[in-house]
């Protein structure tokens, strides 16, 4: 068998955000591939910041960058799965991305109070009921769960569009739930 990549290198400088670690980084150190592939020849850079690889070919990059944003004051089950809802959006697990962003909205609901085991909607209901779906912030509430539904229930594949405008959709549901409330200093006397 062909040996395929080459020794540890000194590349030309590729500028990328780490799909790992989220840094702006220049890299010129990583491995090369001797024949093209597709019309381009892969590479691997090693990230300066956290030492972890990340391949090339051409105008994609795995991992991809993990899109939105870190939210704070997240209790650490929900924190985990919003992360894997954006993680899968970088390697192009889109649908998972979409089921993952559902499955936010019973978890969220059950982290105020809704019982484990309801039907889907009454968490939505929940949280519309105890005031943590904000004004006008309904109808991108039942977006997000419309589009889990398509994605659970029915044969559709999610597209990256799909899964970025709910992982948006998301991020500002979890800021006004946990992170903004958790900004608000407590009153004299609480």
């Amino acid at each position: 068998m062909a040996r395929i990549w080459q020794n540890i290198a000194t590349l030309e400088a590729r500028r990328y955000q780490c799909g790992f670690c989220g840094e702006k980084v220049a890299s010129d150190i990583g491995f090369f591939a001797g024949a093209n592939i597709g019309g381009y020849r892969p590479y691997i850079h090693i990230c300066p910041n956290c030492s972890k690889p990340s391949f090339f070919l051409g105008p994609s990059q795995v991992p991809g960058v993990v899109p939105g944003n870190p939210v704070d004051h997240l209790p650490e089950d929900i924190e985990r799965l919003y992360g894997e809802a954006r993680r899968c959006i970088s390697v192009g697990a889109f649908t998972a991305s979409v089921l993952a962003s559902r499955k936010l909205l019973m978890n969220i609901g059950v982290a105020h109070g809704a019982k484990e085991g309801l039907p889907f909607v009454q968490y939505i209901n929940h949280l519309a009921d105890m005031g943590f779906i904000p004004p006008n912030g309904r109808g991108w509430v039942d977006h997000i769960r419309t589009k889990g539904n398509e994605a659970t229930h029915e044969i559709a594949i999610m597209s990256g569009d799909d899964a970025l405008e709910l992982i948006a959709f998301a991020e500002m549901l979890l800021k006004f739930v946990f992170e903004f409330p958790a900004k608000v200093p407590a009153a004299p006397g609480e």
